[in-house]
């Protein structure tokens, strides 16, 4: 673990790979230290931000024991999926499978939000299954709001339409981020996703 400092208000801490970030950030979410203003987790980093000495806050991060099984501890959400994605069948062939069985894995993995980024709400999910999908060679310069992809060991919905270069095998019609709600992103890091088969259009 390296921590390395991030203006004069925050601290980046460097991590192995995505569980110990996961672990990680679980620790801090569930007794944060004084004066934190906000944890960001990412792929294998975690922001924190403080109203407090960089100094204190130093030593506190050095002493956090990163919570073992972290990706299934949050609250559980179900989204329903029409599995009729432009790359289905390439995915099933990378996969070295039918397009059925790419539903049946997906669905049957539960899913954990790691981090968020990208755009407002864009979850990056993750499970425990294999996963590793090479994205598009050529993105695409419109992926409808709603499109659920594939990417590298991510899964993800796509909160409104944006260029984008994940394998899409879905589409769902729940509102990953809408700024009339409250809260206005529907994932977050921590919870847990499960996505259900809504058929195939």
């Amino acid at each position: 673990m390296r921590i390395l400092p991030a203006g004069d208000r925050a601290l980046l801490v460097e991590l192995d790979d995505l569980d110990e970030v996961l672990g990680y950030y679980a620790a801090l979410q569930a007794d944060p230290p004084a004066d934190v203003i906000d944890i960001v987790p990412a792929a294998r980093t975690v922001l924190v931000t403080t109203a407090g000495s960089l100094d204190g806050l130093t030593r506190v991060l050095r002493s956090v024991t990163p919570t073992e099984g972290a990706r299934s501890t949050g609250d559980l959400i179900e989204i329903p999926v029409v599995y009729d994605g432009e790359d289905l069948e390439e995915v099933a062939r990378m996969l070295d499978c039918s397009p059925a069985e790419v539903v049946q894995r997906h669905t049957g993995e539960e899913w954990t939000v790691a981090f968020c980024g990208f755009a407002p709400g864009f979850g990056y999910l993750t499970a425990p299954g294999d996963w590793d999908i090479p994205r598009r060679e050529s993105p695409r310069t419109k992926v409808p709001t709603g499109a659920v992809g594939l990417a590298g060991e991510f899964s993800g919905v796509y909160p409104r339409e944006s260029p984008g270069g994940w394998q899409l095998i879905g589409r769902t019609s729940v509102r990953i981020f809408d700024q009339e709600r409250d809260p206005a992103a529907l994932f977050h890091p921590g919870r847990r996703v499960r996505f259900v088969d809504a058929g195939r259009g």
